[in-house]
């Protein structure tokens, strides 16, 4: 009786099997691929999962290397794994140890182009007048499949002041312009993307600007008003620099009066003294003094006269 009992609790150890591990599945983010599972009800803690997956195409399971054993709790990358996006997957997890497994517990069927959650796209926003322009930058993981994923954006634009809404559907440009808005109010704009063969997208958080401010009329009226003051002072300073001009040329031509002087040859070849302009001045007022005396030649008895309105000879 002793030995069967010894056999009954090996084949028991042996034979009864782990528990199986739940919750398998595949969630997707923007094409990168994560596999996530619960252990089951009462597993030892120092249990080990393994994964593998299968390409419906092909009916063989192949083994995840990066994945073969992990503990309760983590997931499994499978982005790297999944090589074609557009094909079907499945994935399966089995709990063991060195002398025990579980049953394999298998997700639902993943198509990795169709099934992955388009998250939102980067945003910024900036005025143009009575427009918005918005500027979308794709994630870097993935760049080339999501571009060919993304078709068209959809734009929900919300007015700040009143909540004004509408939604506007564009091809998919790294830029986009709103038009028809108004000057000077802030506008939040939420983008979402659409694609041909998946309707999983998240939009974007809200981004507000304001549209450009247009001018004042009180600013075009002040504009208008110094324009004129300083048109006449243009012209004001142009025509003062003309005359100047004018009136320099004319002094220069004029002779120099209070520098004048004769200068008188006397017939013995002696040169008469040179007399001021200011003497001239006075000989002018008199006949008898007049500049026709002291020109070259015989003097006239009325030049050679003595007295306060003649001149002087030494």
């Amino acid at each position: 009786m002793g030995l069967w009992r010894i056999l009954l609790h090996l084949h028991l150890v042996l034979c009864v099997s782990l528990p199986a591990p739940s919750n398998v599945s595949v969630s997707s983010f923007n094409l990168e691929h994560t596999l996530c599972f619960l252990p089951g009800l009462e597993t030892p803690s120092d249990i080990r999962f393994t994964v593998q997956i299968l390409r419906l195409r092909r009916t063989m399971w192949r083994p995840v290397t990066a994945c073969s054993e992990l503990r309760a709790g983590q997931t499994c990358d499978l982005t790297h794994v999944f090589k074609e996006p557009s094909d079907p997957y499945r994935a399966r997890v089995q709990a063991f140890t060195f002398t025990q497994t579980s049953n394999w517990t298998v997700s639902e069927q993943f198509t990795p182009l169709s099934d992955t959650v388009l998250g939102p796209p980067d945003v910024s926003l900036s005025g143009c007048g009575n427009c918005l322009l918005l500027h979308i930058t794709l994630p870097t993981k993935a760049l080339k499949q999501l571009k060919q994923l993304y078709r068209r954006v959809v734009l929900h634009v919300r007015r700040s002041r009143d909540g004004a809404q509408f939604n506007l559907s564009l091809p998919y440009n790294e830029e986009n312009k709103i038009s028809y808005l108004q000057q000077g109010v802030e506008y939040c704009v939420s983008v979402s993307v659409t694609s041909l063969i998946n309707y999983n997208c998240v939009a974007s958080t809200p981004r507000c600007a304001f549209t450009s401010l247009p001018l004042p009329t009180s600013s075009l009226h002040m504009l208008l008003s110094l324009l004129g003051p300083f048109c006449a002072l243009a012209f004001l300073l142009v025509g003062l620099f003309v005359c100047g001009g004018q009136l320099s040329f004319k002094i220069r031509r004029q002779p120099l009066q209070r520098t004048l002087s004769y200068v008188i040859h006397w017939p013995n070849g002696r040169i008469a003294p040179a007399v001021a302009s200011d003497e001239m001045s006075a000989l002018h007022q008199h006949r008898e003094g007049s500049a026709d005396c002291l020109l070259p030649g015989p003097a006239s008895s009325s030049c050679l006269q003595g007295g306060s309105n003649s001149v002087q000879w030494h």
